[in-house]
């Protein structure tokens, strides 16, 4: 049998008709069709109401879907860990921003290496302490122009960022005052907006946050400083806020490929989800010799566990309930008149795509029922 090492064990199948349903599993499925009218639907959002688009990298992790995101008409990209961007400028992926605070003297001196790699205007950072800005700012030294920040604000999160308009007035005042560093704006995530369930009460929440953020800018500009950039923005809240005019970018990761909490969010008060189901983990029926269930040989390593169950999407007839069977296993329970076959192969829903993602090294690629590429996950692991 031909083997690819760096592309797995199912190299082999590329171009095979009928290949999706016979990869080794588990394995990271990808369908690259939904996946492009996905990128393209939240580009054309952000287009149509003028905002700028800088998905975030956490999601995919990979260099060849962050350039597709570019080509489609983002203006850059955003990442969750050093690592992410580090990956991101390897790969040459222009204007990324790292959206947590970047802390501790090793870490500072990569950011600012990967500063230099970069170039100018090519990497920001966000702040959200004043000790944290006095040593950027004392390592930002070293390059030939300044570093661009922006002002992290907790967004009611509390996860990191400013508490109030006086410590960002203070912050931004550090910032200006530093010598090495330019503030660019400010950042307002409000990651815990976006799985809000009830349309009207998530629209409800994140236009609260957009008053607070719009009060705060207001702040910062009536005390001289100029905010160019107002970032935040999941998935969840896209439209609602691309169209009220208080950011001018957004940040969706999760858009692109979906997930079962996502599909439960987005498709509620009887409406349509937004975006499709890009994304599968494929795995195969290893046993049924149990008369109420099969198991098959993706578990707790094949699947994130912290946000509920996979749902079978392909390969199972009828009704399905999946539960973890162990870290290799999980068990499948179906009706005897849908029981699938030993050797079956069953995609499902990830319950998280995020951390479901970096569990694995390679997306497998597919148009229909075959494998057409096998696309490295790069930033897999760089946290």
């Amino acid at each position: 049998m031909l083997t690819f090492p760096s592309l797995g064990p199912n190299a082999y199948l590329l171009g095979v008709a009928g290949s999706r349903r016979m990869l080794d599993t588990p394995a990271l499925v990808l369908d690259r069709a939904a996946l492009e009218r996905n990128i393209a639907k939240m580009a054309a959002t952000a287009n149509d109401h003028g905002i700028g688009l800088r998905p975030h990298v956490k999601s995919h992790k990979s260099a060849r879907i962050a350039h597709m995101q570019i080509e489609a008409g983002a203006l850059g990209v955003s990442c969750a860990t050093l690592g992410e961007a580090e990956a991101m400028i390897e790969a040459r992926v222009p204007s990324v921003l790292v959206t947590s605070p970047i802390v501790s003297s090793n870490k500072l001196r990569r950011l600012v290496g990967l500063a230099e790699e970069a170039g100018p205007r090519q990497l920001m950072v966000v702040v959200d302490d004043a000790r944290n800005v006095a040593e950027l700012a004392v390592h930002a030294a070293r390059l030939a122009y300044p570093l661009d920040v922006l002002i992290d604000y907790h967004s009611g999160y509390h996860r990191t960022g400013v508490v109030d308009e006086r410590a960002a007035l203070e912050l931004a005042r550090a910032i200006v005052e530093s010598g090495s560093l330019t503030l660019r704006g400010v950042q307002a995530y409000g990651g815990h907006l976006q799985h809000i369930e009830g349309r009207t009460r998530r629209d409800e929440a994140a236009a609260q946050l957009r008053s607070t953020v719009a009060a705060l800018v207001a702040s910062l500009e009536s005390a001289g400083m100029p905010i160019e950039i107002v970032t935040g923005v999941g998935t969840g809240t896209h439209d609602m806020d691309a169209a009220a005019g208080v950011f001018t970018e957004m940040q969706p990761g999760s858009y692109v490929f979906m997930d079962a909490e996502y599909e439960h969010v987005l498709a509620g008060d009887g409406r349509a989800a937004p975006f499709e189901t890009s994304l599968f983990v494929q795995s195969t029926v290893v046993s049924t010799q149990a008369p109420s269930w099969v198991t098959i040989d993706a578990g707790t390593k094949a699947f994130a566990t912290d946000s509920g169950l996979p749902v079978a999407a392909r390969g199972v007839g009828g009704p399905s309930e999946y539960a973890f069977f162990g870290d290799e296993h999980g068990r499948l329970t179906v009706d005897a008149a849908h029981r699938p076959s030993l050797g079956a192969h069953i995609e499902f829903v990830t319950p998280h795509c995020d951390p479901t993602v970096n569990l694995y090294d390679r997306y497998h690629v597919v148009d229909g029922d075959t494998l057409v590429d096998i696309w490295p996950i790069e930033a897999r692991g760089r946290l």
